[in-house]
């Protein structure tokens, strides 16, 4: 028995150095620095150790914009996309004949690249003094007034920040929501209809909890990847995210490393540490929510 367990350490072993190594280590040096006053990336020094960092990136107007955005992304996005995927693979799911086609085609946003789609979308909904672009056509077909959507009002910026998010994201959760409709036991099913169980109270009573576990995964991914967003407002709104207040706290903290603000590694380190709290807090309320709706069969 003894032999075993060294063994299946052992065999353990490579990936745990490499997560040490690239992972655990790196959020210790991280959690260090943000502490690190005055911290010099050149000299490897600071005059300080304190909270002066939290306190300075906390109160930093940046950082606030960013924060909000992050939320704003995070609350809108998570709960569409979800919603949306599995009313599409549920749908997809009662199409027989080219649901494979079907598949294929929802997928196809996910393995395109974002910076790509990014185009595409500015293109769509950005105004120039040559085109107001497919959107506001369609805006000003319905009696509307054209909106820049890229350059203009903060409302019209974040509501093509959201669709761009739920459009990249959507794909992967097709997928595997369909996966998880088509591995439900069909007896349940089958049970239901000799009972004379109406659609709905057999998505809710049935459907729903055979899921919950893969709906639980991607509501969990979710959350952290939205928390994470950055590449996205760049592909919409460029770089200078400040500028648009449409920047990201994984923004923020790549400016303040190599930005027009950055060579502040400690600020950096803080809001990545902020981060990191915020996003591990949400992973534990999720937690705590799971055992009572989750059920793993």
């Amino acid at each position: 028995m003894k032999n075993n367990k060294f063994k299946g350490w052992l065999y353990l072993l490579p990936a745990l150095l490499f997560l040490a190594v690239f992972m655990i280590y790196p959020l210790i040096d991280v959690f260090i620095y943000s502490f690190e006053e005055g911290y010099n990336s050149a000299s490897q020094t600071s005059f300080g150790v304190g909270l002066y960092n939290y306190s300075y990136v906390l109160h930093d107007p940046y950082f606030l914009q960013a924060l909000k955005n992050t939320f704003i992304l995070v609350m809108i996005t998570v709960p569409l996309s979800t919603l949306i995927s599995l009313l599409i693979s549920v749908g997809l799911s009662s199409i027989k004949p080219l649901r494979n086609l079907f598949q294929t085609v929802y997928f196809l946003p996910y393995v395109t690249n974002t910076l790509a789609v990014g185009m595409v979308f500015m293109i769509l909904f950005q105004k120039t003094p040559y085109t107001d672009g497919l959107a506001n056509l369609i805006v000003t077909f319905f009696g509307g007034e054209a909106v820049d959507f890229i350059d203009g009002p903060y409302w019209a910026k974040m509501f093509v920040l959201c669709f761009y998010t739920i459009w990249v994201v959507m794909p992967f959760k097709i997928l595997v929501l369909t996966s998880a409709l088509a591995s439900v036991n069909k007896n349940y099913y089958n049970a239901a209809k000799v009972d004379g169980t109406g659609a709905f109270r057999t998505f809710t009573r049935i459907t729903l909890p055979m899921i919950s576990p893969t709906m639980f995964y991607l509501i969990i991914t979710g959350f952290i990847g939205a928390f994470k967003a950055y590449s996205d407002a760049v592909a919409l709104f460029g770089t200078d995210l400040n500028a648009k207040e449409m920047n990201t706290i994984v923004g923020y903290v790549y400016d303040m490393l190599y930005g027009n603000s950055g060579g502040y590694p400690s600020y950096a380190s803080a809001a990545a540490i902020i981060l990191f709290a915020i996003v591990l807090t949400i992973t534990c309320i999720n937690l705590t929510v799971s055992k009572k709706y989750v059920h793993y069969s």
